[in-house]
């Protein structure tokens, strides 16, 4: 793993969402200042914060929600162009900010080139094994797809000439200023396909850091096997918002003794919050928000923020169409226009993210439960350079402390 990533602490944006421009309906290019470069104002807020990388979401030509990909090598119009782009790969850079993409490379949207050529030209076609297609099925030619989503067709991985493809679309934007890759969907990929293609962009960009999605599976037999730096740390994540939604600590005990074993193979990516699941303020409150934000913040991991989640922002994901609107809304065009930045949980934010930067070793920390019960515990947090103690109590409503280990508080809430 590059050294600069142990320090990274991301804020994520899905950025179709965050700049207000339309999903399902008529495609329309962003008004000047809109699109990509009505990020650039947010940068001070990330830097602000204690942040220095920004995760973005889908930015390449799609048909809709910017999972359904149909060229790599474009920046939607809807967020602008390569000029935007490099805008705000710019801005960043001055205020030292590092730039995470969102890579889709398991699937490809139904309108994909690639796709309609290999339709066209048939089961002998140039592009007829990019594909896993059913020339045979009754109602024609049928296309394996992504979860049972017909608008998503998955790519052949075991193609040559797809890992070929995907080393360069990396290696391009790598090339234009990107930091690394978020493998969208890795789970469904061969971890095969990946041991073939990122030795080839290690050897021209051997700083990228490269984390994949993995929402279950064998977290480190799959890093092990693909080689990529980290992947997305699920199981933590269901622990945290369920032992306190459910007042079970038990839950994140037991979690947190899995997630010791992960840090002998490689540092998750950790979150409480990101563009697929509801609102960690809607699922516990804002209360227990914050103390969820006092575990990611002392456990071991490289932390990602969900843009909004500073500020307890709300949202519930539904299993509908549409139903991921409400955690992807748009955001004001400036941060001072955003409700509750001065507000008590944007504070919290501020202070435990400088805890952690005060204390760099709790990326590979080790976590011992030293008191639990259903409703109360205390987390030993341990690391090459020292340790806190973390107390969470859900006893007659949200409170929790951390001190050093010479007994002096260093936060508390509640």
């Amino acid at each position: 793993m590059a050294p600069w990533a142990e320090h990274a602490i991301w804020w994520q944006v899905y950025p179709l969402g965050f700049t207000g421009v339309p999903v399902r309906e008529e495609h329309r290019p962003p008004p000047p200042g809109g699109g990509l470069r009505a990020l650039v104002p947010w940068l001070d807020h990330v830097v602000e914060l204690g942040l220095n990388g920004l995760l973005l979401g889908p930015v390449f030509a799609s048909s809709t929600h910017g999972y359904d990909t149909i060229d790599h090598l474009e920046i939607d119009p809807r967020l602008g162009t390569r000029a935007d782009f490099d805008a705000l790969v710019a801005a960043a850079r001055e205020r030292g900010v590092r730039v995470l993409l969102d890579g889709v490379f398991n699937h490809v949207g139904r309108e994909h080139p690639l796709a309609l050529a290999a339709l066209e030209q048939g089961p002998h076609g140039e592009h007829a094994d990019w594909f896993r297609i059913d020339w045979d099925s009754p109602g024609g030619p049928t296309f394996a797809d992504f979860e049972g989503h017909s608008s998503l067709v998955a790519l052949n991985h075991a193609n040559p000439a797809v890992a070929d493809w995907v080393a360069g679309v990396m290696m391009h934007w790598l090339e234009a200023g990107a930091d690394g890759w978020r493998l969208d969907a890795a789970y469904a990929v061969d971890p095969s396909f990946w041991a073939a293609v990122l030795p080839r962009v290690r050897s021209a960009y051997p700083q990228a850091w490269i984390v994949g999605e993995m929402i279950h599976g064998d977290y480190a037999a799959y890093v092990a096997a693909s080689g990529v730096d980290s992947v997305t740390q699920y199981e933590l994540w269901k622990a945290i918002w369920s032992s306190l939604e459910q007042e079970n600590f038990y839950e994140l005990d037991w979690t947190l003794r899995r997630h010791d074993d992960l840090l002998a193979t490689f540092v998750p990516q950790t979150f409480v919050g990101n563009h697929d699941v509801t609102r960690i303020a809607t699922t516990v409150g804002p209360d227990k928000a914050v103390l969820a934000l006092v575990v990611l913040a002392t456990t071991a991991g490289i932390p990602s923020i969900y843009a909004g989640d500073e500020v307890a922002m709300t949202g519930l994901k539904e299993d509908r169409l549409g139903g991921d609107d409400a955690v992807r809304p748009t955001f004001p065009p400036t941060p001072e226009e955003l409700p509750g930045l001065h507000g008590p949980v944007a504070d919290a934010h501020r202070a435990l993210i400088a805890l952690r930067r005060q204390h760099p070793w709790l990326v590979r920390a080790r976590s011992t439960m030293r008191e639990l019960s259903n409703t109360r515990c205390v987390i030993e947090q341990t690391g090459d350079g020292g340790t806190l103690l973390v107390e969470l109590d859900l006893t007659g409503g949200a409170s929790a402390r951390i001190t050093g280990v010479d007994g002096r508080t260093l936060f508390t809430w509640g």
